[in-house]
Formats: structure tokens, sequence, C-alpha cells
């Protein structure tokens, strides 16, 4: 009989290393090699002592459990005293910090792995502290107060991402705290990451207009050549959440942030924006607009040439004309595209997909030549393309290649129509030449653009130019370092391919949400290097996220296995499709 999933309460340590991308583009090698050397030198001892155990050592993270709170406690700060004293004479840009999170709550322990609510919220703290702090949760707290020969800072209440409650933080006093030099952009260019603006309306129904006002921000920024701009995956984390912000400069390493507020009532708005410096705190600028609702474009076309005059940029007039085209005179219909975008960004169902691509339809009805809907009514066909729920899978692809071709007819000089139907040709005509022509013009367009890059290194990647690749994951890093799932898919795959197994397996380690195709590509990495019991652990992880879609094999016929991975791997390089046959093999898949 076979053993289902256990509970029990359990004191979970997560721990990470802060600056880590940074680290790796300074020395990979060497940053690999002291990683290792810290955890059997520092970690393990230190975990053993205090009667904890590893489950699970991810890239440049570590998740731990204990029996005690006390122990969980008191490993955390000698690990932080024992990383400060390895660090020694190091110069700061080259030092390992860790910053570390401690939760007590109810497991699911399944195998090897834990998973439930308290390695999130463990998990979620790590991902706030300072470099060498530790912050603990008020359960931990309510247990180790007394019992641990350190101080308790109290924090307000934080609201962390996935969690509907807010959660007491404590951190603990008496730690070795450092500061990291932020990301230096190998480019030159002023750093801006621009947060949530807070919907003061009262009216939760309102929320997706002030997401789409930031959004809308994003976008106009990063058409700018001399900006560099954080995507909407990493500066959306920030929502809800009250942070210090050279916290999140720091975080995101960027020179400033912009925050704001959206009140709307009726027909009348307002907004306020500042802009921050993130080395001092300082405000650049700070402006109210109380306006109509129908003058928005007008104030945002305002705040985005303010603070282009704010940063030290020069900014080229035929850029400036570009950045500041408007896609839609129509507010019904901008109306339309944002209540469908809000939709689309949290879509998890049928349902969810369905009602955004009403209000695409809707908002084309009003404008026709409103090139953006298009775009985001092909990616409501993107998500039916990839969901178990679709009628038919070809007939969604081939919905996304008319609407892309439409929107580049539309408007040419928006890199997103571009993007859109160079997923397109390579996916529904596998026509690699046409793909890269589309995603070129995208990139000269908007060499901003986040998924410019996780597209182009996919597309590279299927196309066998490795290097390219990484290069294009390694901007898209850049420009989304916290959510960055696209990209680092486009590095498990890459590195794969160029029989990096381990750095493969340390990319997917990264991952806040990995695809289910992920879970593949790592069981054929565990599998290259002979890890019989991951491997297996990995194959069924996959067969179980794929077994609901209708195009999965239902048995275990090789050629059927083989079909399935030719159509979610579109390479023209055989040899590289065989590799990938090869570690699937070794892990366990019939194919």
């Amino acid at each position: 009989m076979v053993e289902g999933p256990q509970r029990r309460l359990a004191a979970i340590l997560a721990a990470d290393v802060v600056g880590y991308s940074r680290l790796m583009e300074l020395d990979e090698a060497g940053t690999l090699a002291a990683l290792k050397a810290r955890r059997r030198q520092v970690l393990e001892p230190l975990v053993a002592k205090h009667q904890g155990r590893v489950f699970k050592v991810a890239g440049d993270g570590a998740l731990v459990e204990f029996a005690s709170a006390v122990n969980a406690v008191q490993c955390a700060i000698e690990l932080q005293h024992g990383m400060a004293s390895a660090n020694g004479d190091l110069p700061s840009g080259r030092r390992i910090l860790l910053r570390i999170g401690i939760n007590l709550g109810d497991l699911i322990v399944e195998g090897g792995d834990r998973y439930g609510e308290g390695v999130n919220i463990a998990s979620r703290l790590e991902s706030i502290a300072q470099p060498g702090d530790i912050l603990v949760s008020g359960t931990i707290y309510d247990q180790a107060r007394n019992k641990v020969g350190a101080e308790f800072e109290e924090y307000a209440p934080q609201t962390l991402k996935n969690m509907l409650e807010p959660v007491r933080v404590y951190r603990v006093g008496g730690t070795p705290r450092e500061s990291i030099p932020t990301t230096e952009r190998a480019t030159g260019k002023p750093s801006i990451a621009v947060l949530p603006f807070v919907n003061m309306s009262g009216d939760p129904e309102q929320e997706y207009f002030a997401d789409g006002i930031t959004e809308d921000i994003i976008t106009e920024l990063s058409r700018y050549r001399s900006l560099c701009v954080i995507a909407r995956n990493s500066s959306f984390v920030y929502k809800n959440r009250s942070l210090n912000v050279c916290v999140i400069g720091r975080d995101l390493g960027v020179q400033y942030v912009l925050e704001g507020s959206v009140r709307r009532l009726g027909e009348r708005i307002r907004v306020t924006a500042q802009l921050v410096d993130t080395s001092t705190g300082n405000h650049l600028w700070a402006e109210r607009y109380d306006r109509s609702v129908e003058d928005i474009f007008v104030v945002q076309d305002e705040i985005t040439r303010t603070i282009v005059a704010s940063l030290p940029a020069h900014i080229e007039e035929a850029e400036r004309t570009r950045a500041l085209r408007r896609a839609t005179e129509s507010i019904s219909a901008y109306e339309h595209w944002l209540r469908g975008r809000h939709l689309l960004n949290g879509a998890r169902s049928k349902e969810q997909v369905l009602h955004a691509r009403q209000h695409f339809e809707k908002a084309i009805e009003i404008d026709p030549s409103y090139a953006a809907a298009h775009v985001d009514l092909a990616q409501t066909y993107f998500a039916e393309y990839q969901s178990p729920w679709t009628a038919s899978r070809e007939t969604a692809a081939e919905q996304v290649l008319t609407l892309g071709r439409k929107a580049v007819e539309l408007d040419p000089r928006d890199s997103r129509t571009h993007l859109e139907l160079a997923w397109a040709y390579l996916h529904v005509k596998g026509d690699f030449e046409l793909a890269k022509v589309q995603v070129d013009e995208a990139f000269a367009l908007n060499p901003n653009d986040y998924y410019n890059y996780c597209f182009g290194g996919w597309l590279a990647t299927c196309s066998g130019d490795l290097d390219r690749a990484l290069v294009c994951s390694s901007e898209a890093l850049r420009r989304s370092p916290i959510v960055s799932d696209g990209c680092l898919h486009t590095c498990v795959a890459a590195r794969y391919l160029a029989k990096n197994y381990e750095e493969s397996i340390l990319a997917f380690g990264k991952m806040v949400r990995p695809d289910r195709n992920v879970f593949g590509w790592i069981a054929a990495a565990y599998g290259q290097l002979g890890r019989a019991e991951e491997a297996l652990g990995m194959i069924t992880e996959f067969r179980k996220r794929v077994q609901d879609l209708p195009w999965t094999p239902k048995g275990n016929q090789p050629a059927d296995w083989q079909h399935y991975w030719a159509v979610e791997f579109c390479t023209k390089d055989i040899a590289a499709r065989e590799h990938l046959f090869d570690g699937l093999r070794k892990a366990g898949l019939p194919i």
C-alpha cells in the first residue's frame, strides 16, 4: 500500500544568497565553487548541530526543517555569524551574504519534500529580509523569545505575497548586517522601477484602473532606449506590501523608483506620483493631478515626460515622439482593454480567460484600429492553446496568427505586435526565419521589453544558438530580477543542451512557478547525471502535471511521447531533440 502525504508541525528555515545573479555574472565558476564550500563547511555542520534536516537545495537557496523553533533560530544566528566569518577580508562585491526567514507552521510531507503554508511563509519572509538579517514569524517569536540569547525587533505586520492575512514579523537582533552594492547595469543607463499605484477609491472594483495606469507607464517608459525599466513581473511583486524604497531599489538593482496612487470618483480622478532616488530615499519630484477620466492619457504622458526630464538621460527627439504615441483615443475602448488586462493577468480558469476575451472584443468593436487590444485578444487564444479546456489547440493557434498579423498591420511601430506574430510563426508555422525577423523588429522598437528577451532566448534555443539564448536570458533577468520564470525556462533548456546539467538544475531552483514541461527538462538533467531517484521524482511530477491535457499520451507508447515533445520543443536541430529524449529515457519516460 502506497502511503499518501502526511502533515506535521515544524519550524522551517529558508535561506537565500543576496545578489546571486550579480555574483554569477562576475565569476560563475568561482561563485558555484564558493557556494558548495559554504554549504559543506558552514551550513551542513550547523544544521546537524541543531538537529535540523536540509530537505531542499536549489540554486542559491536552501530549506531546512527543525522539530524545534528554538533550534531553528539558534542555527540561523550561528549561520549568519559563520557566513560573516567565512567572508573574511573579501571585498564587499564578492561576499556571499544570506537573508533568512523562519516560520513555524503546518507542513505537507510527501517523500523527501515539504509543501504548504509553513514553507511558503518562511520563503516570503526570507525574500523581504535585508542582507545578514533573520526575519521570523509571530509563531516562531512566541516559542523562542525567551529561550535564545538575542533581542527581537518587532516590525509592522506584513502582507506577504499570496497570503490573505498579514503576518506578524520580527527581526532577530545581533546578526552582522551588511550592505550589498546596487546592481550596475552594463549599459550604464539610468534604471527605474514603477511600483503598482495604490487604489485609493475605496472600491476594489477600481483595482483594474490603478493597475492599468501603472502598466501603461511601465510600457511608455520602456520605449526609451536611454532607460533601463524593470518589467511588470518584478515590480508587481511589491503590490500591497509596505517596504522602504531603498530596500526595493537594492532588490531590483535600480537607481529610481516611481510610486503613486489613484482615486476615482465617478468621472473624476486624482493621480499622485513621486519619483524617489533609491540611494538616498530623497524625492526628486512629486505631483498631484486632479482631472476628468477623459484626461487620463494626458496625465500618463505628463508623468512620463517628467520622469524622463528628471533622469540623467539623453532622449533623442525621434525616441520622444515614438514613446508618446497613444494607442487609442477612446476612453471607453481603453477601459475595456484595462479590464481585460486585469482579468488576464490573474487568470487561472477558463471563465476568467473568456471574460477577458469579451472585454478585448468589446474594445475592438469600439475602436477597430486598437492594435494593443488585438495583441491581448491573441493572448487569450494563447492561454487557450496552453490549457486543458481548449476545444481545438490548432484553432486557437491559428487565431493567434491571424490576430498577430492584424495587430502588426494596425501598428507596425508597437513591439508587442511583432512579438505576438513571432510566436505564431514559430508555433503555428514552424518558421524559424520569419519568427526571427519579427522578434528582431520587436527588439529594434523596444530594447527594454522583458518579453522580447524571453521569447528571443527561447527562439535561439530552438534554433541551436545556445550562446544567444543565454545572453537573452541574462538581459531578461536584468529587467525582471525577482519573477523571471520565462527566461529561466530558457536557461534550463539551453544549459541542458550545452550539457551543463548541474547549471540547468540551478536555474530551475530559482523559478517561482515552473512550467509543467520544465519538470521534464530537469528530470532529463538528473537522468544524465545518473541521479536516478531525483530523476524519477521529477518525471513523476511531470507526468502528474500534464496528465489532464487532452494532447498528453495516455499510455506508454514511445512514439506518442516523442510526438508530444516534438511539439513542445519545436527545434530544427534533430540532435538536440535526441539529446533531450536520451535524458528523458534515463529518467524513466518511455520515449
